[in-house]
């Protein structure tokens, strides 16, 4: 089974890089989906959460109050490194179990989405790493256009991730998108047809 690690930051268009695939019909791995799994309630993530962070970070039915908790982490890197902790094994059995499914499945490719790909160094079980990339004008562009952030604001969230520039260095592809959407779904169907096919149709 091919393994490709998809990684990006913050509007650079991961997401639909992702959903092209999907559409294909590639199956893949969401670590934001496997992260929510953990955490509902009565898994041991949720109570390694609400041991660090107190009770305050549920809601009245035992759901975790994603708003509180992120209030309490956003701006504060101690308290985010500690959630990640909370919350690391957890994510790594999921998406570990979610491979053995595919492979005894026997998928010939299977896609990662790991927000943390790099530096939760996930890349090293990858057979290629591929990065979304666009520059950081372009960050601050559409953040402020799409979620209407202000300019700090969006500083703000970029700089609370590893600079796209200093993932290039990782990456067996680069997937320029600081263009148009359209120029973005024709390197896509480039890549659909000259590294996936091939893959698609060697014999499992």
């Amino acid at each position: 089974m091919f393994k490709i690690g998809l990684t990006g930051g913050i509007a650079s268009g991961k997401s639909t890089v992702l959903t092209y695939f999907k559409d294909k019909g590639i199956p893949y791995i969401d670590a934001d989906i496997v992260a929510r799994e953990v955490v509902e309630p009565g898994t041991e993530g949720l109570e390694a959460i609400v041991d660090a962070f107190g009770s305050n970070v549920l809601h009245d039915d035992g759901t975790l109050n994603r708003e509180a908790l992120g209030a309490i982490v956003f701006h504060n890197e101690e308290k985010r490194r500690q959630l990640n902790d909370c919350l690391k094994e957890h994510i790594r059995n999921r998406i570990m179990e979610l491979t053995a499914h595919y492979e005894s499945n026997r998928a010939a490719v299977l896609i990662y989405d790991i927000p943390l790909l790099i530096e939760g160094e996930w890349y090293t079980m990858m057979d290629e790493v591929w990065l979304v990339y666009v520059n950081e004008l372009t960050q601050i562009e559409r953040l402020m256009s799409r979620n209407g952030f202000s300019k700090e604001d969006a500083m703000a969230r970029i700089k609370s991730q590893m600079r796209l520039d200093d993932k290039r260095s990782y990456a067996d592809l680069i997937i320029d998108n600081n263009g148009t959407p359209q120029a973005l779904t024709a390197k896509l169907d480039t890549i659909w047809s000259d590294r996936l096919e091939p893959l698609l149709q060697k014999p499992q």
